[in-house]
């Protein structure tokens, strides 16, 4: 009787013991859970937006050897400064031109890209820009079709 009171017990304390370790992983699991979710809302309330007029440009059809200077214009609708650290081009024909001031919220700035436009033929480059805003690169894109100075453009 004794050693029956005593398995009894054991077997009690045990499954205390694992009621008590799910609860308690549970309120842990909680309680990071929360935590994480608390420090994302933080860090996203403080950061930079772009919003672009555009994000394409169409050079539409364009002759040989014209400007190929285009502008990029957005706004930073966040609530803290962008600072660009660089803008890439998938080639040495596209040339961007921007500052590395920041731009604080609320306030408009713009990215220049220069194309090189003494290539015939049509074109599509990307242009990414790094830089600490909620979306860390920025796909951007020109596009267009370079038709030489003797051919007449069809509209």
């Amino acid at each position: 009787m004794n050693n029956q009171k005593t398995n009894i017990m054991t077997h009690f304390k045990s499954t205390l013991s694992i009621e008590k370790a799910t609860v308690l992983t549970f309120l842990l699991f909680t309680l990071i859970a929360n935590f994480s979710f608390s420090q994302e809302q933080t860090s996203n309330a403080n950061i930079g937006v772009f919003l672009f007029e555009e994000e394409v440009i169409d050079y539409g059809t364009i002759q040989q050897n014209d400007d190929g200077l285009r502008t990029f214009k957005f706004t930073n609708r966040g609530t803290a400064p962008i600072v660009i650290s660089n803008v890439k081009t998938t080639c040495g024909c596209t040339v961007p031109y921007y500052s590395k001031a920041a731009i604080l919220p609320g306030e408009s700035s713009m990215i220049n890209i220069k194309y090189a436009t003494n290539r015939i033929g049509k074109f599509s480059k990307s242009i990414t820009i790094i830089s600490n805003a909620s979306e860390p690169q920025k796909r951007l894109r020109i596009k267009g079709n370079v038709i030489s100075k003797n051919t007449v453009a069809v509209k």
